[in-house]
Formats: C-alpha cells, structure tokens, sequence
C-alpha cells in the first residue's frame, strides 16, 4: 500500500523531489506548502509544470492534511528548520529532510539533536537527514567502503560537483559574485559554503569508532572566475563573477588528519583547468581502497534520488533521530520498479519550468 505525504518548500529541490514522487505508486503526495504567495492556491500539478492533480499549495504547515510522512525541503540551517520539523513530528508525522545539518547532529548540536529525537519518539515517529553529500558521498559510502579493511588509517575525498541546477541555495557559495563581493559577502557572513561537513565527518567517526580531538572546517574560497557566460537554470554568472569556490574540512584524531575532505562547487565547462571526477582514497592497514568517478557524481540529481529512495524506509523505521547510515542498505536501494512509466527523472529534472 502506498504511503501518503506532504512536501514541504517548492525551490528547485522541492519541486525535483515532488515532481518524482508524482511519478511513483509507492507513495502518494496529498498536500504541499510553500511561503511563495505565487506558488500558494496553486494546484500542485500545475505547478511542477503538469497537469492539474487536485492537490492545492497551501502557506502554512499548519494547514496541511495527515499524512505518513513529511517531506521538508526549505534551508540548510538546523536552527531555523527545526522550527518547522518539530510541529511536525509533534503531529505524528515521520519527518525526512535534505537539511545537510540534520544529517548527523549529534556532535554539531547535541542538544538540538536531543531534542529532535525525543520528540520522534514520544509520537512513534522518525526523523531522518537524507539527501547526497551529507547524507551518502562523503559519510555512508565511504563507510560503507571502509569494510574492504579491518583497520583503516585515513580517509580522503575530492569532489567537484556541478551546481547549474540549483536555485536559491546559490548565494551562500558566493557564485556569481566578483572578487570583491565575494570577499565582502564573506566577511558579513553572508557567503559560508558547504553546510555539512561537521556532519558527514561525524558521522563517518562515528561509524570507525573514532573520538575525533577536533573537526576543522576551513574558510571558502574563489576557484575560478569566468571569461563568458555560464547559464544554470536559475541563474547566469557573467564575465568577471566567480563560477566556482572550493571549501574543504579536516577531521583530527590524536594530533592526525585522518579524515581531510574537499569539494569544489561549481558551474563548469570543459575549458576549466579543473580536473573532473570525485576520488575516494581509503588508508586501510592490510589495502587502500581506491574509487574514481571520471564524470562525478550529479549533487542535485544524487540528492532528489536519495530523498526519493529513503521515502518508504523512514515511514518503516525505528522511532527516533537517524542517519541514513543507520538504515538497511537494501531500504534505500534504488525503488525503479515502484515508478510509473513516465518520462524518466533525468528528463524530468531538465525540463522542470522555471518559478513564475
């Protein structure tokens, strides 16, 4: 039987994540919301550029129908999403979101996370962190990759991942922006990177058994400054603006670095003296393990995937806070076979309209 959810925020990665989900017979969306006052008192089909499907958008959560699951895409920020997923849970709703700093908040924000928990579990719930990086590429794959040794000495891995597809999240890498404003921005706090590192560190720790001394998230910086246009689709950085920043973090243990990653954020074109692909080198004792993607992973198509996959699984868990490393592997197995036969996602996704 299919399960019945709401989604929660319409950007760019909400209207991908409801857009598939229109596609699927495992679940099915019964209500939406979004603060946008032209995308509210829409039909939500109508919306995502489709048919009518009899779903209204509402304003405020508030006014969103029962459901097995909520589905909250909105800010990257723990602090400010909490204030939505705590009502929530407190409705009895299971709770996935691709805020990248509920992937793993044991350490980042204990007390939060505490709290979090605790009120999954007065209502039989679950709350869960998904989405790609944190969320799979730098904690849960190369946790998983880590089972090739019995002992492992260090992890690293260098990603740079294509960002032409995302919307609003843009401005806190500081993309688009000149020198100058990026290093303005920066200093105001308004351009901070990669929310997720504390949590994909920790929770790749967590899962080695290691009691890291500190977690170091170095400041972001500018990669590359275009020469001509690069068009995304919700924004198009001009001659002189930044088209690329790379952000890096370091977990310590014993006055080591054994867990040093690095990713750079950007929109890229084949002249760039960049090399392509994602790398992941595993230290083990006995092996180094070693798993090169030559075209890397798509970030924005890899998240709705996660999101999408990992529906059914929270509805079915344990009550409380997880990651997705705690749950079954085959849980969170790409679900093909459940969707309808539609145009495919990666389609679907290039061809989502644009907000009105």
């Amino acid at each position: 039987m299919s399960k019945q959810a709401v989604v929660v925020g319409l950007g760019a990665t909400g209207r991908a994540i409801a857009s598939s989900l229109l596609q699927r017979a495992d679940v099915e969306i019964v209500g939406a919301v979004d603060q946008d006052p032209r995308v509210a008192g829409q039909d939500l089909g109508n919306a995502l550029g489709g048919a009518t499907n009899g779903v209204v958008v509402v304003s405020d959560p508030a006014d969103l129908p029962a459901a097995d699951l909520a589905i909250v895409a909105t800010v990257s920020n723990l602090h400010r999403v909490a204030d939505v997923l705590l009502p929530l849970l407190e409705r009895s709703y299971n709770v996935l979101s691709i805020c990248e700093e509920l992937a793993y908040p044991w350490q980042s924000h204990p007390g939060l996370a505490r709290r979090l928990d605790d009120m999954a579990k007065a209502h039989g719930v679950t709350v869960l962190g998904s989405g790609a990086n944190p969320g799979i590429l730098m904690d849960t794959l190369p946790l998983l990759l880590t089972a090739l040794t019995q002992r492992v000495e260090s992890v690293r891995i260098r990603r740079r991942t294509n960002m032409s597809r995302y919307g609003a999240i843009l401005s806190k890498f500081g993309l688009g922006l000149t020198m100058r404003e990026f290093t303005t921005a920066r200093s105001r706090g308004e351009v901070v990177g990669h929310y997720g590192f504390e949590q994909a560190i920790g929770a790749l720790a967590a899962g080695l058994g290691w009691d890291l001394d500190s977690v170091d998230v170095g400041e972001i910086e500018p990669a590359v400054v275009t020469t001509s246009p690069r068009v995304g689709d919700h924004m198009c950085i001009e001659p002189g603006q930044i088209a690329a920043v790379t952000h890096a973090a370091q977990g310590v243990l014993k006055g080591e670095v054994v867990i040093d990653l690095e990713i750079m954020f950007g929109f890229f074109e084949p002249a760039d003296e960049v090399a392509a692909g994602d790398d992941y080198r595993i230290v083990g004792e006995e092996q180094v393990v070693d798993l090169r993607s030559s075209v890397g992973f798509d970030s924005f198509l890899s998240t709705i995937a996660a999101a999408v996959n990992a529906c059914t699984a929270v509805v079915e868990a344990r009550p409380g806070l997880l990651s997705m490393g705690d749950l079954p592997a085959r849980s969170v197995a790409a679900k093909g076979e459940r969707r309808a036969a539609r145009p495919s996602l990666g389609t679907s996704m290039r061809r989502m309209p644009r907000m009105p």
